[in-house]
């Protein structure tokens, strides 16, 4: 468990803590400069951990409520439900089992995608599980593994949902053909420059069960429009 995880949960549960007993944020008074810093890091540290429990396994799933009455009586030194020994494996032990479940239907998801997509004319499957299908055949020729490319590319989730393109930033990348990912490298040493494919990444050639990000989640396939430019000559 990520200490930052835990950490979103302690400012949610400062957050719903203080609107229960002060109302609307809004009305809180800044009269002394302490008021005004201890309000300034408030809002950086809120702006910074909303993002967080956005990605969060399972956040949507939190009882606020029960957050904020635990937090309120922990701080006062009550009698709490669960004790302070026990509580960091609950957390542990709920926000594992939610990441496993993400990446089960992410693993399932996008076998079924693959699985539907192989079936489609035009498109090739090899040994691995990698799938392409050309969009337009280059002429030059193919990298090796030790070789550094130039690249246009366009990279989804099997939803559509984008998470990376050099195309929308109008830059291409160049990188060694062997410090990217597996689906990646197998591909780029299968295209002769000129080429544009569509390639279909299984979970096990990408990012696999860490996922990468907070966009592409654990077991997650993934989808690129790549175009080969060339092979960069030192």
């Amino acid at each position: 468990m990520k200490n930052s995880i835990i950490y979103v949960f302690v400012v949610a549960l400062i957050v719903a803590a203080t609107s229960c007993q002060q109302g609307n944020p809004a009305s809180v008074k800044l009269e002394t400069s302490a008021d005004s810093v201890s309000y300034a890091i408030g809002v950086l540290v809120g702006a910074n951990n909303k993002q967080q429990l956005e990605t969060a396994p399972g956040s949507s799933e939190m009882n606020i409520e029960a957050m904020a009455a635990a937090f309120r009586l922990a701080s006062l030194g009550e009698e709490v439900e669960i004790a302070e020994e026990d509580a960091n494996a609950i957390v542990q032990n709920f926000f594992r089992q939610a990441a496993d479940r993400e990446a089960q239907a992410n693993l399932e998801e996008g076998n079924k995608f693959l699985e539907e997509n192989k079936a489609r004319e035009g498109v090739t499957t090899t040994e691995s599980g990698l799938q392409y299908e050309v969009l337009t055949e280059g002429t030059g020729e193919k990298p090796t593994a030790t070789d550094k490319v130039r690249v246009h590319y366009h990279g989804t989730l099997i939803d559509g949902t984008v998470f990376d393109s050099s195309v929308d930033r109008g830059e291409p990348a160049v990188f060694g053909v062997n410090q990217v990912i597996p689906g990646w490298t197998e591909a780029l040493q299968l295209m002769p420059v000129g080429s544009k494919w569509k390639v279909f990444i299984p979970s096990n050639l990408a990012y696999g069960p860490r996922g990468a990000g907070a966009d592409i989640g654990p077991n997650a396939a993934l989808v690129f429009e790549v175009e080969l430019l060339e092979i960069v000559k030192e």
